[in-house]
């Protein structure tokens, strides 16, 4: 079939994306969507429900996740559009969302203009990309990818003591590992950009070349306990003015060694945590994520040896790395094709990477991925205040749907 220059109904999506936002959502106008709740099920079975009256066929997989699958005139690997459906608790109204409801506007946008797509469509929520409910974040396509191990997944627990597996069974949405994504011609996500960049460049669409590199340290600095009345200030070992000059020392360091190094410092405790109590042990994690892992690590290297700190005023510093993950990169190929139906739509654009991650980065392990970011206003997401313009939103869907016509018409 020949390249058509077709575009999605902008005022549908709003629609839709309005109509996912019901299920789960927040007296600000955000949503609450954990993975596997009441909430999760019932938009499920509505996106199930979006599938069927398409004519689509849906699947699900023994982590839950669901695909829905428009046939193609020829046995060939779907090409595969979609995201997740669960969010944070008081998250947003897109994040995710956008790119399942992507996949649909596509395959409606296919229906009207009586186009019988060569390679079959695929939709797809992945399970509990958020990890807000139960951790790790990316469950399923970890496991898909092989990641993860679905034993010790299943039995994954939330607050509450309810793991994984009873939760999946509950909402009736276990399926069977026969279902589970195998191969696909082209995995393409769309998802709000989590950033600032885009808007402060005035840019509407960010082709991902890659999720970046990272690693993760938990530095615990040890020293005494002794009264803060009595012990003069020569005699004592500090654990949080050791850290104070260690984090600065870091701040430093790390600042210098790369403009495009992003590091931070997320969790802090200090013990015994007495007003009247010298602290004996600080404990902080530090990570850092750059795309060229050459950088990534140069940081662990760095991090590793803060245990000889020398102004430790006394105290021990002892280093333990959480974990880490290499810099993923997107098929290039793909990343062309989004770039050029961009270009050819007349819509901003720019090369980009991610910071955060995303279901497509251990997809790409086994199936041709790409991503597009499309802005978020003032950067927020994960909070109610997320917000992407319905103009940035359609455009998206229309380079998606754009490429799409592209791998077809081979």
């Amino acid at each position: 079939m020949q390249k058509q220059k077709i575009l999605i109904n902008g005022e549908r999506l709003k629609q839709e994306l309005e109509r996912f936002a019901e299920f789960g959502r927040t007296e600000n106008n955000g949503v609450t969507r954990l993975s596997l709740s009441d909430e999760d099920r019932r938009v499920r079975d509505y996106f199930r429900s979006c599938c069927e009256e398409l004519g689509m066929t849906i699947k699900v997989d023994d982590m839950g996740c669901m695909y829905a699958t428009l046939e193609g005139t020829e046995n060939k690997p779907p090409i595969l559009i979609g995201s997740h459906l669960d969010s944070v608790k008081k998250g947003g109204r897109f994040d995710g969302v956008l790119g399942v409801v992507t996949g649909l506007e596509v395959v409606r946008t296919l229906v009207d203009q009586n186009i019988k797509p060569k390679y079959p469509i695929t939709v797809v929520n992945f399970t509990n990309e958020e990890g807000a409910r139960f951790e790790p974040s990316m469950m399923a396509s970890g496991v898909l990818s092989g990641k993860f191990d679905k034993a010790a997944m299943l039995q994954k627990k939330d607050a509450s003591g309810t793991t994984f597996g009873e939760a999946l069974k509950a909402i009736g949405y276990e399926g069977s590992s026969d279902n589970r994504l195998k191969e696909a011609s082209a995995f393409l996500e769309l998802h709000i950009e989590q950033g600032p960049i885009l808007e402060s460049e005035k840019l509407t669409i960010g082709v991902v070349e890659c999720v970046v590199g990272m690693a993760c340290f938990e530095i615990e600095v040890t020293g005494e306990s002794d009264h803060a009345g009595t012990t003069p200030m020569t005699m004592r070992k500090d654990a949080l003015f050791a850290a104070n000059n260690l984090i600065n020392d870091i701040r430093n360091h790390l600042s210098n060694l790369d403009p495009e190094l992003v590091f931070t410092i997320g969790r802090v405790n200090v013990y015994p945590s007495i007003h009247t109590v010298i602290p004996n042990k600080f404990v902080f994690t530090l990570e850092a994520r750059h795309k060229d892992m050459e950088i990534v690590n140069t940081f662990k290297d760095f991090v590793q040896g803060l245990q000889n700190f020398t102004e430790n005023e006394g105290c021990e510093i002892k280093v333990t790395k959480l974990w880490d993950r290499d810099t993923v990169w997107f098929e290039p190929e793909l990343c062309n094709l989004l770039e050029q139906s961009a270009q050819m739509l007349g819509y901003s654009h720019k090369r980009m990477v991610s910071g955060a991650g995303h279901d497509a980065q251990f997809i790409a392990n086994y199936v041709p991925t790409a991503m597009l970011f499309v802005p978020s206003v003032n950067g927020k997401s994960h909070c109610e205040e997320e917000l992407t313009s319905w103009e940035d939103c359609e455009k998206g869907v229309n380079v998606v749907l754009d490429t799409v016509l592209s791998l077809l018409a081979r």
